[in-house]
């Protein structure tokens, strides 16, 4: 090693650099100019960095809304500006399902069961409801969600 930059150490550090720009400017970003950031960084040449960016908001975005009046329009926005990617209407469609449940809106058994490692983990890191906890201690899709459905239920039994 000569101590000087490849080429392509300074497009990873550029890569790097521009990944934490965008995630505090998604931090900081005005309601109002919101979706025309997510727009903007969504067009970033390095498709995945954009992408990881977008998704870390999301679900910072979506967990603070979670309970608010204003997440089904800023879900709906989101999913707007990111259409053309697969994942991040997926992703907010989960977080969707979050809120139904926490805020008591209909859902449906098979919404949970059929939901992805992610969001079965978030759900039972995050609800309350014994009956969604119950159906992935019976249903989740993987050991782990069911396990930790199972200690969560216990848990609510002994506080209760």
């Amino acid at each position: 090693m000569n101590g000087t930059n490849s080429a392509d150490d300074r497009s990873a550090e550029d890569e790097h650099q521009r990944f934490a720009r965008y995630l505090h400017e998604l931090a900081v970003v005005r309601n109002e100019d919101e979706a025309e950031l997510v727009t903007r960084i969504l067009h970033d040449p390095d498709r995945t960095m954009a992408q990881s960016a977008i998704v870390r908001h999301l679900d910072r975005r979506a967990a603070q809304l979670l309970t608010d009046d204003g997440f089904t329009s800023w879900a709906r926005a989101m999913a707007e500006v990111s259409a053309e990617r697969e994942f991040l209407p997926h992703r907010l469609r989960e977080w969707t399902l979050l809120r139904s449940i926490t805020v008591g809106e209909p859902w449906s058994s098979e919404q949970v069961t059929t939901g992805s490692d992610w969001f079965q983990r978030m759900a039972v890191e995050t609800l309350l409801s014994p009956v969604v906890l119950t159906l992935l201690a019976e249903s989740g899709r993987t050991r782990r969600v069911r396990a930790n459905a199972s200690h969560r239920l216990r848990q609510r039994h002994h506080r209760a």
